[in-house]
């Protein structure tokens, strides 16, 4: 049976890439961008299989109105792909307050209200499933990118904690963590501060180097990905992440590694802060 998708951020990167392949496959979907115009290329060569709305994901109203046109025109949603979001490039301390709260507002808070728009009618069906972008940075911190960073481990958290909250309802959710695709990301879009601090330069410049000299470089597939994340959906067993590039397994690697020993190396002092006669539970009673 095919199914209705509603993807957000379909006018670019991962998210138009999702789009072409969605409605390649024969399913439906709901695509979501600030312009709707951006995505008429699309909607024209798929007839009403293809639902193009204008919506600001951080604007409740539009999410609630997007929503809405959705069931009114295909009566589901099948999948909720949650794919729009904006990069941060800098030290941590150069960004403003307001930038902050930006990187955060629209990817995560955005996602997650998203998502809660749409759960009420999976809960009532006893089926759907919530496809999360977050990024292998959502994982693994990286210099100059540290609001960006905060923003997918939020999401990373949030997901999978739904994960167990909705899998007994009949809801699945997959998180998506990208390496480096050639995407829009690295461009002109990318969230920068507004000041320079010297004294970060040699622990941030590396990065940016990195970043605008791999921009259009990338060694992901868009395409390829977006194939992927289609077969996960339709798989009887879906993972709970999907990691995606050789470069995101080898960095998760590394970090693991260096998370696993920086925690261990405390582990003895740590585990001795308990009162003397107390008895060791279980977190979350598992």
């Amino acid at each position: 049976m095919s199914k209705v998708w509603f993807i957000t951020g379909a006018s670019s990167g991962f998210g138009r890439a999702l789009a072409e392949a969605v409605l390649a496959a024969g399913d439906s979907a709901v695509l979501a961008a600030r312009r709707g115009d951006a995505l008429d290329a699309i909607v024209g060569r798929h007839g009403d299989r293809a639902l193009a709305v204008s919506m600001d994901v951080t604007n409740a109203d539009a999410r609630q109105r997007a929503v809405r046109a959705a069931l009114a025109r295909f009566g589901r949603v099948d999948v909720l792909a949650n794919i729009a979001g904006r990069g941060s490039c800098g030290a941590a301390e150069e960004f403003s307050g307001e930038q902050l709260r930006e990187q955060l507002e629209l990817n995560f808070i955005a996602p997650v209200e998203l998502t809660r728009a749409v759960l009420p009618h999976m809960r009532v069906r006893g089926t759907g499933h919530i496809l999360n972008l977050t990024s292998i940075a959502g994982l693994a911190p990286i210099p100059a990118c540290a609001l960006y960073c905060a923003a997918k481990f939020a999401l990373e958290g949030w997901s999978e904690t739904l994960h167990q909250e909705v899998g007994p309802l009949g809801i699945r959710v997959t998180i998506v963590e990208p390496g480096g695709f050639r995407t829009e990301f690295n461009g002109a879009a990318i969230m920068r501060p507004g000041q320079t601090i010297d004294a970060y330069r040699p622990t941030v410049e590396p990065i940016l180097q990195f970043l605008e000299s791999e921009s259009g470089r990338q060694p992901g597939d868009p395409d390829k990905a977006a194939r992927l994340m289609i077969e996960a959906v339709n798989s009887d067993t879906p993972p709970l992440r999907l990691m995606l590039g050789a470069d995101a397994y080898q960095l998760w690697e590394r970090t693991a590694a260096a998370r696993d020993a920086d925690i261990s190396a405390w582990r003895e002092k740590g585990e001795a802060t308990a009162y003397d006669d107390a008895q060791l539970t279980q977190i979350g009673g598992a």
